[in-house]
């Protein structure tokens, strides 16, 4: 199997894995909370708090996924690189959810929810759940096990959507029918805890799937360690006494990809608090608007989770064919086949919006408009991941650091600017030009560093055909409104054509790949 087949199979994997748990999210979770909470603030607040999360997940993980990729794809490193990661996040894990556990109730009150410390430490345990299945989930993807991996993450959101609906519909209803007392520990009045507390538990129970790639963790001399390792045991993972060696290495090789992780978190995170905080000077009409912002970003999952599928695939595989013939043309073609991808899927969603904005409630249609802004946002994110591989080939990620930083800066700066005047636009635009400034910024440094034949005019071409469809399917929304099966025809038939001159133009590099 060829290795660009192989990275298309695994991104599948990882794709349905990814569409599966987003598809329930979206088919079930997404229409039931914004019509159960049709108070834009409550999902305002759920939005926000999981932004929170986000962030703090970076500094619970300290970026070892992909130092763990770096390090444990060198051949006789696997086991004591994951040894390594999985101590260093233990640890981290163990100390950050102390200190913040500690001291809930002042966090609370310093994010403006003083009367819910319960929130925090729900997020807080969720956090650490997540972080502690870093590591085994990043070793299944260097292991090349996505059907493992997909189906623990289908599992986690499974579990979740059940207990949301065990605790916002089966418990009011077995009170209703009499059963108080079994239900004693049920408050009514926390409705929006309880989606952090399904949570919890679904975070739970999968990192009880995987605790036993930990359980095997233990010391050994360096000898004893190189051997195995040599021998690839994939049921046990050792770490050599003492490995402070590695561990330097691996804290320095990580340090700037914190830095860049939290501001690739502020990128795609940050307009929800700050649309809260300067959206409006009343505090529940900017977390209305924060609700609003996060509902409508749902609907422009698919481009996400194409984008998040192929990151999931592509990182690993990046590292595994660094050294092999040819690696560079082979990761300009990676990146050719996810712009074709990218942009017919960025067309795809507008193409079908008039149906898929009946996912949302009505109260929180009112943002469509922002959806084409976020779907190209995430397609430049997805040419970042392509673009930005070289700085981790390279052992460079000090330059991850300073893309990040700098698209941060741009979006702070935007937001800061967009948000008082514009609303929900301000987070949109603010998130398209980061992306953009980032995926330009990796490309150009790339170009001084480790050249990749990247076809940008190419790549460029696509996502000009893409938005020009994308234009004349949002210039026609207005006149076709309320005539459903016209839309459907019209977009229909914009799809097609600019399909069909992709396939035209592409004849050549198609059978190539397949050739491959």
């Amino acid at each position: 199997m060829s290795v660009l087949r192989k990275l298309a199979g695994e991104t599948a994997i990882y794709g349905v894995s990814s569409i599966l748990s987003r598809l329930l999210n979206w088919v079930i979770l997404t229409p039931y909370l914004t019509r159960e909470f049709s108070e834009q603030a409550d999902y305002g607040i759920i939005s926000e708090m999981y932004t929170h999360t986000a962030w703090l997940l970076v500094f619970f993980t300290f970026r070892m996924e992909t130092t763990f990729f770096r390090f444990g794809s060198k051949k006789g490193q696997l086991n004591a690189s994951f040894s390594t990661a999985s101590l260093a996040v233990l640890g981290l894990t163990l100390f950050l959810s102390t200190l913040l556990l500690l001291n809930a109730s002042n966090i609370a009150a310093f994010i403006e929810y003083p009367e819910h410390p319960d929130f925090i430490q729900w997020i807080v345990f969720i956090i650490a759940f997540d972080a502690l299945a870093a590591i085994p989930f990043a070793r299944l993807r260097l292991q090349s096990r996505p059907i493992r991996f997909a189906t623990l993450k289908v599992l986690g959101i499974v579990i979740n959507i059940i207990f949301i609906f065990f605790f916002l519909e089966a418990c009011p209803w077995l009170i209703d029918i009499g059963w108080e007392e079994w239900l004693s520990f049920y408050n009514p009045d926390s409705r929006v805890g309880y989606i952090f507390l399904s949570n919890l538990i679904a975070s739970g129970i999968v990192l009880l799937f995987l605790l036993p790639m930990y359980s095997n963790i233990r010391f050994t001399s360096k000898s004893t360690a190189n051997v195995l390792d040599a021998e690839s045991d994939t049921s046990h993972a050792f770490i050599k006494l003492p490995q402070k060696a590695l561990l330097k290495k691996m804290l320095l090789y990580a340090s700037p990809l914190v830095i860049a992780g939290l501001a690739g978190v502020i990128n795609q995170l940050i307009g929800i608090p700050m649309l809260r905080a300067y959206g409006d000077e009343e505090l529940e009409v900017g977390r209305a608007m924060a609700g609003v912002y996060g509902a409508v970003a749902k609907l422009a999952v698919i481009m996400n989770l194409f984008t998040q599928a192929f990151n999931y695939a592509a990182e690993p595989f990046f590292f595994r064919n660094a050294e092999a013939k040819n690696a560079n043309q082979t990761y300009a073609d990676v990146a050719q086949a996810f712009a074709i991808v990218g942009s017919l899927a960025f067309l795809g969603v507008i193409c079908y919006l008039d149906i898929i904005q009946y996912f949302l409630g009505k109260n929180y249609r009112e943002g469509l408009e922002i959806v084409p802004i976020l779907l190209a946002a995430y397609f430049f994110l997805g040419l970042f991941y392509n673009f930005s591989i070289w700085y981790k080939l390279e052992d460079m990620t000090r330059f991850g650091g300073y893309i990040a930083l700098g698209g941060s800066a741009i979006t702070i700066g935007l937001n800061f600017l967009l948000i008082p005047i514009y609303g929900i636009y301000g987070p949109a635009c603010s998130a398209l030009a980061c992306y953009s400034f980032m995926a330009v910024a990796s490309y150009l440094t790339g170009r001084r560093y480790k050249p990749i034949p990247y076809p940008i005019s190419r790549i460029s071409l696509y996502f000009v055909l893409a938005s020009a469809g994308v234009f004349i399917s949002m210039w026609l929304r207005p006149q076709l409104q309320g005539q459903i099966g016209m839309s459907l025809l019209v977009n229909t038939f914009i799809f097609i054509i600019v399909l069909g001159v992709f396939a035209f133009l592409e004849k050549a590099f198609i059978k190539k790949l397949i050739a491959r």
